[in-house]
C-alpha cells in the first residue's frame, strides 16, 4: 500500500476523532459554559448539519482545484476549526467552532475516497479506500477514549488542541506523501443531480439518515446516561466508548463482507436488531455489566449498515457517484443532528437520560420499514421491465405508425 494513505488515515483519524469525542465530554463542556446537556448537545448537532452542508458544498468547489490542493485546503479548515473550539471565550464561539471543522468532513471522505482508489492499482482500489476509513473507525478505538480521558483529566480544551494538532500532522503528510493527481475535468452537476431523482437512492439516504440516528440517540447522551442511571463513575465513560468503537470495527467489518453477497437482508437483520437492542437499553441501562454489552452491539449493530448503505447509494447513483456519495456521508451525519436534538428534547422534557434510547428504536425501525420498502419497489420495478421487455416486439409497429 502506498505511504501517501497513512496521509489519509491521519487525516480520517483526526476527523473521527473531533466528531465523536464531544459526546465522551458533554457533562464538562456544559458545566463550563453554564448551559444544560440537552443545550450543549447542539455541538453534536451543529456538527452533523456542518457536514451534510458541507459535504456537497466542498465537493462541487473541490471540482476547481487539484484533489491534493482540496484536501489540504479542508485540513486546513479543520485546523481552524478545532482551535476555535480549543480557547472559545462562550458556547456560540466553540459552536462555530464546530461547524467550521465539520465542513470539512464529508468533502474529505469523498475527495479522500478517489485519491486512495488512484494511488493503487483496480484490483486493490476497495482496500485503498478502506484503509483511508481505519483512520476513522480506530479514532473510535483510540482517539475518542484518549481524547475523553484527557479532556476529564486535563480539561475538554486540551483535547480539542490536541485534535488540531493531528490536524497539521494529515495536512504536513498530504502535501508531502499524497502525488499531485490531475485535476477532474468538470463534474457534470447536472449529470451528477439527476442520482437524487432516483427513488431508490432517496430510499437509500432515509436509511441512512435514520438508521444511524437511532445510534446516536442513545450514543449523544452516553455519559450522563452511563454516571447517573447506571453508575458508572466519570472515568468509566473512556472504557465504554472503547466498548463502543470495537463494536464498530467489527460492525464495519462484517457488514462490508456481507454487503456484496447479500446486500438487502444484511439490513432487514442490522436494522432490525439494532431496533431491539435500542429498546432493550432502557432496561439494560440500569446494570452495569448488561448496559457494557448493550454499547458494543449498537456499536456493531450501526456500523454493520455502513458498508450497505453506503453501496446502496452507489449502486442506486448509476454512473454519477460523487455527489451522491457525499451527500449520504452528509446523510449519516443529518441522522446525527436529528437524533441527538430528538435525544435533548426527551431529556428536556423530563423523560430521564434513557427517553433518547426509545427514540433511537423508533428511527431504527422505520429505517428497516424503508429498506422493506425499497426492496418491494425494486421486485415490482424488476418485474414491470421484465413484462415490458417482453413486450417490445409486438409494441415495436404501433411506435413507428406514431
Amino acid at each position: 500500500m502506498p505511504v501517501a494513505l497513512l496521509a489519509l488515515a491521519i487525516g480520517a483519524f483526526g476527523i473521527g476523532t473531533t466528531e465523536f469525542v464531544i459526546m465522551g465530554l458533554l457533562p464538562e463542556v456544559a458545566g463550563d459554559f453554564g448551559v444544560s446537556i440537552p443545550t450543549a448537545g447542539f455541538l453534536v448537532t451543529g456538527y452533523a448539519l456542518g457536514v451534510v452542508l458541507g459535504a456537497p458544498l466542498m465537493t462541487v468547489l473541490g471540482t476547481k482545484v487539484s484533489r491534493k490542493r482540496m484536501l489540504m485546503l479542508l485540513m486546513g479548515l479543520f485546523i481552524i476549526g478545532n482551535l476555535l473550539s480549543a480557547v472559545a471565550p462562550a458556547f456560540g464561539v466553540m459552536l462555530t467552532g464546530r461547524i467550521v471543522a465539520s465542513l470539512a468532513h464529508g468533502a474529505f471522505f469523498g475527495i479522500g475516497s478517489v485519491v486512495a482508489a488512484d494511488l493503487v492499482a483496480p484490483e486493490k482500489k476497495a482496500g485503498a479506500i478502506a484503509m483511508m476509513f481505519t483512520g476513522l473507525t480506530v479514532a473510535n478505538v483510540v482517539g475518542v477514549p484518549l481524547g475523553t480521558l484527557v479532556g476529564q483529566t486535563t480539561g475538554w480544551r486540551v483535547t480539542f488542541g490536541i485534535v488540531a494538532l493531528l490536524g497539521v500532522l494529515g495536512l504536513a503528510g498530504i502535501a508531502k506523501l499524497v502525488p499531485e493527481l490531475p485535476r477532474v475535468e468538470g463534474v457534470h452537476l447536472r449529470h451528477e443531480l439527476a442520482a437524487f431523482k432516483n427513488t431508490q437512492v432517496l430510499l437509500a439516504m432515509a436509511m441512512t439518515v435514520l438508521g444511524f440516528g437511532g445510534v446516536f440517540a442513545a450514543i449523544t447522551y452516553i455519559a450522563p446516561m452511563m454516571t447517573h442511571v447506571t453508575g458508572f463513575a466519570e472515568g468509566s465513560v473512556t472504557w465504554l466508548l472503547v466498548l463502543f468503537g470495537l463494536g464498530m470495527v467489527g460492525g464495519n467489518l462484517v457488514g462490508g463482507r456481507y454487503a456484496d453477497r447479500a446486500l438487502m437482508p444484511m439490513l432487514y437483520v442490522s436494522l432490525g436488531s439494532l431496533a431491539v437492542v435500542l429498546a432493550l437499553f432502557t432496561l439494560t441501562a440500569h446494570n452495569k455489566v448488561l448496559a457494557a454489552v448493550t454499547i458494543v452491539l449498537i456499536g456493531a449493530l450501526g456500523f454493520a449498515t455502513v458498508p450497505p448503505l453506503q453501496k446502496r447509494v452507489l449502486d442506486q447513483a448509476h454512473g454519477a457517484p460523487t455527489l451522491a456519495s457525499a451527500v449520504n456521508i452528509g446523510a449519516f451525519n443529518l441522522g446525527n443532528a436529528l437524533s441527538a436534538w430528538l435525544g435533548g428534547l426527551v431529556i428536556a422534557g423530563g423523560l430521564g437520560y434513557t427517553a433518547p434510547n426509545w427514540v433511537g428504536a423508533a428511527l431504527a425501525a422505520a429505517a428497516l420499514v424503508l429498506a422493506l420498502v425499497s426492496a418491494a419497489l425494486e421486485r415490482r420495478d424488476g418485474a414491470a421491465s421484465a413484462v415490458v421487455t417482453g413486450r417490445t416486439p409486438a409494441e415495436q409497429p404501433a411506435a413507428v405508425h406514431h
